[in-house]
């Protein structure tokens, strides 16, 4: 069975996620001996329709926020959510499905700190602590699926981040269905999931940055073996 990805996001081959998302995708389709392909989407060509999407097993939100099209990607993370295709948001990825989920679902004007500081609902707000080429322990909640991928260990990642979950909509997001399940070791998200979604998972940290180390990286893998299923 063969697989296709959609990779959205404003390619640059200066952002080091956007290098390092095909070696990391490459190692685990030899890995796993998958049968995958994968294609950039870049934001301003995403349909109102979404009918280019439709041929995609599976979605992936890379980093390289502000998009140019940031509608745009609220709507693909709305139709991966909604249709139940695999779904992974890494960076600003993450914080966008933070976004979408707060609008979509809660019913809120919810908005992004970096393009709209004005907002009224700022569901993503500046790190207190810049996370810009930092890197940081992360662990899960037991019994969670990103538990179950990282096999009940904490893992190291890198980011390359200035913003996250702004802490007073935490409550919201959980009483809505949105389960937050990583965490740094000062007790702040670094990663959600969606329970009620087949695979739906969204990390501040950047995972594909193993690929730069030739590193086979759990969570890609399970993201692909998502995208056969």
């Amino acid at each position: 069975m063969s697989s296709s990805i959609a990779l959205i996001g404003d390619y640059n081959d200066r952002v080091i996620a956007h290098v390092a998302i095909p070696q990391a995708l490459k190692l685990s389709q030899i890995a796993l001996g998958a049968d995958i392909s994968w294609e950039w989407i870049e934001t301003s060509a995403i349909n109102a329709d979404l009918k280019n999407l439709e041929k995609f097993s599976a979605i992936w939100v890379v980093p390289g926020s502000p998009y140019l099209n940031m509608d745009g990607v609220l709507n693909v993370i709305r139709f991966a959510r909604e249709t139940s295709r695999p779904f992974l948001g890494t960076c600003g990825g993450f914080q966008h499905a933070l976004i979408e989920y707060a609008r979509y679902v809660c019913g809120v004007e919810a908005d992004h700190a970096e393009t709209n500081p004005d907002s009224r609902a700022l569901v993503v707000t500046q790190l207190l602590c810049s996370l810009v080429e930092k890197t940081g322990d992360i662990s899960f909640v037991p019994g969670s699926q990103l538990d179950s991928i990282f096999r009940g260990q904490p893992t190291t990642e890198g980011y390359h981040c200035n913003y996250g979950l702004n802490p007073e909509w935490k409550k919201y997001l959980e009483a809505a269905g949105l389960y937050f399940t990583g965490f740094d070791a000062s007790g702040d998200v670094r990663a959600f999931e969606l329970p009620a979604h087949p695979f739906f998972i969204g990390t501040l940290f950047q995972p594909e940055r193993s690929g730069l180390r030739g590193e086979q990286h759990p969570l890609v893998s399970a993201f692909v073996k998502a995208a056969l299923n």
